[in-house]
């Protein structure tokens, strides 16, 4: 039994890690398009209707960034977050389950919005051809609601980052320049709840490059690094 559950355990480790590291990379490409494919919408501060107009000549590549960095990510955070939370757990339990909460909330709002975009949008260009109006209107209702779920403010997810860190310095067998890492870019997603400080949530998206990907290495190759002790204890009481 013991070494089913130390099988599984390196197992869900090693999905984890995998997980991490595209969502690295989900990361990366959202702000490659973000800067380049992107650039006119994303910079500066389009009307309504100018937003309407780009989204209208450049359909296709907005749908695919919303699908790789609100869809695609939110999918493989759930099995990073379980990975973490079996990483963490015995050294600080409580902490990690309310962390993983927050994950899974953050997952489900990423999904949710990525999905309201990409079917919106459909919708909204078709709408442009014959009432421009309508579909101003529709576009600023969208919009308005996607952002508040998806990252106009970074609570959700700089909460689970946070937890998850003080969790990983209390439970050890993880680099402390992680945890603390994490501490600094939950940090500045908190702030974003001041209006003024919203460009300091870039902070906070450019940190989780490198906190997934130190952490889905570190999961690949030291797999049992803090479940060990977990394991090593309910085959004690099982033998006992």
């Amino acid at each position: 039994m013991a070494i089913d559950q130390e099988a599984g355990v390196r197992e869900l480790q090693k999905v984890g890690g995998v997980a991490g590291l595209v969502a690295a990379g989900t990361v990366v490409v959202g702000l490659g398009m973000f800067a380049t494919l992107l650039t006119d919408y994303t910079t500066g501060d389009p009307t309504t209707a100018e937003s309407v107009a780009f989204l209208a000549d450049n359909e296709a590549a907005i749908f695919v960034w919303n699908a790789i960095t609100l869809i695609v990510f939110s999918i493989v955070l759930v099995p990073f977050a379980l990975a973490l939370f079996e990483r963490l757990k015995p050294g600080s339990p409580v902490l990690t389950t309310t962390a993983t909460i927050f994950a899974f909330i953050w997952a489900g709002l990423l999904m949710a919005s990525g999905m309201i975009l990409n079917v919106a949008s459909g919708t909204i260009v078709d709408l442009h051809g014959t009432d421009a109006s309508q579909a101003e209107m529709l576009w600023l209702g969208v919009d308005t609601v996607a952002n508040g779920m998806s990252g106009g403010m970074e609570i959700v997810g700089s909460v689970w980052v946070l937890l998850a860190s003080l969790a990983a310095l209390r439970a050890g067998g993880t680099p402390r320049a992680l945890a603390y890492l994490g501490i600094v870019m939950a940090a500045t997603g908190l702030a974003t709840v001041i209006p003024a400080l919203e460009l300091v949530g870039a902070v906070f998206g450019l940190g989780l490059i490198v906190w997934f990907a130190w952490y889905g290495t570190l999961m690949i190759r030291e797999p049992l690094a803090a479940t060990a002790p977990s394991i090593i204890a309910d085959g004690s009481a099982a033998s006992g």
